[in-house]
């Protein structure tokens, strides 16, 4: 189970957003696509998910489950750790690289990406740093 925990989550954000992307033509995939639509009842205004939000909002929940991650100091969260450094330079590689990944809506899942591998090293370094005793 503790293996598990060392996999970065983004991997299966990234994953999903390439099978969505590529298994499909562009009239298939429309990233404004309605998903769902909500009426505000303080508002009455309506809320329209597309494929673009909700990707968005996966990856922010995503982060903040990372960073919940990275809190701990094992040899599993130094794996976690640089498996998500990888994971990051794949995603700025496809967006660099890849005219299908060239979105807004991709550059803030990269963004999403570096700021869970910058912020999951200095939580963790930060951790540790309290873990250490020194006897003087």
């Amino acid at each position: 189970m503790r293996t598990l925990l060392s996999i970065p989550l983004n991997m299966f954000l990234l994953f999903a957003y390439n099978v969505l992307v590529f298994s499909s033509t562009p009239q298939d995939y429309l990233p404004d696509t309605l998903l769902a639509s909500f009426e505000i009842p303080s508002s009455g205004a309506t809320l329209n998910i597309t494929w673009n939000i909700a990707f968005v909002l996966a990856g922010i929940c995503i982060l903040y489950l990372e960073i919940l991650k990275s809190t701990r100091t094992s040899y599993h969260a130094v794996i976690d750790h640089l498996l998500s450094l990888v994971i990051f330079v794949i995603f700025l590689i496809e967006f660099i690289v890849l005219p299908d990944m060239g979105s807004a809506t991709f550059l803030i899942l990269t963004l999403l990406s570096l700021i869970d591998v910058i912020a999951g090293f200095t939580v963790t370094l930060s951790a540790a740093r309290r873990d250490i005793a020194f006897d003087g």
